[in-house]
């Protein structure tokens, strides 16, 4: 691992940030030992991830722009986890267990390769904020109905032919927003982009 990986590690031990550190694979002992409450894991070359048991106080998790393209079942045991980043990676599907993040508030999904979210994706009672853009969803998923607290959605550049009906709308405290330039702004997308080409570059290396 790189000198400047160490030096952040060692920096603090509450939050660990590995960005940007040509990280291909996640030793499970470093996240045991320094994960605490923050990690930062974003901008990598990141396949897969381990499990992650051993994590439970974990409230922020982000990994965007890597190249994963499943998650364990165990990421779904992060039980005091509220913030997940996971925009900008090859998922095509999400565990069917993501309902038992119980409190998880915000969720980032753009970029990816989602067509449905797992039917407990309506035990998320405490999620107010979901990035959905940039996918493939041709129709706004049935589960949100279920997510009182659901303040802000993103579910701009997916194929669905129609906008979201009145009913989805009326259930959430606020208006549904298929926000433009504010949960992924079109700088923020266009940066995403590059980074996955250049990251499909080094991985067909």
């Amino acid at each position: 691992m790189a000198q400047q990986g160490q030096e952040m590690i060692m920096s603090d031990r509450g939050r660990l940030n590995l960005s940007f550190q040509g990280i291909t694979s996640v030793p499970k002992k470093i996240l045991k030992v320094y994960g605490r409450d923050e990690v930062n894991l974003s901008r990598n070359l990141i396949r897969k991830l381990p499990d992650l048991d051993d994590m439970p106080n974990i409230t922020v998790l982000d990994l965007h722009s890597n190249i994963l393209e499943e998650l364990p079942v165990t990421i779904c045991h992060l039980e005091n986890l509220e913030l997940l980043n996971l925009c900008n990676n090859r998922l095509t599907e999400l565990p069917s267990e993501l309902g038992l993040l119980k409190k998880l508030h915000t969720l980032h999904l753009g970029l990816n390769q989602l067509k449905a979210l797992p039917s407990s994706f309506g035990e998320l009672k405490a999620l107010r904020h979901i990035g959905l853009s940039d996918n493939q969803f041709t129709r706004v998923p049935h589960c949100l109905l279920r997510l009182k607290k659901l303040e802000k959605i993103n579910l701009e550049r997916n194929p669905i032919p129609t906008e979201p009906t009145q009913s989805l709308e009326s259930n959430m405290t606020e208006t549904l927003c298929l926000v433009r330039n504010i949960f992924l702004c079109e700088d923020c997308v266009n940066k995403c982009r590059t980074e996955r080409k250049k990251m499909d570059d080094a991985a067909d290396e």
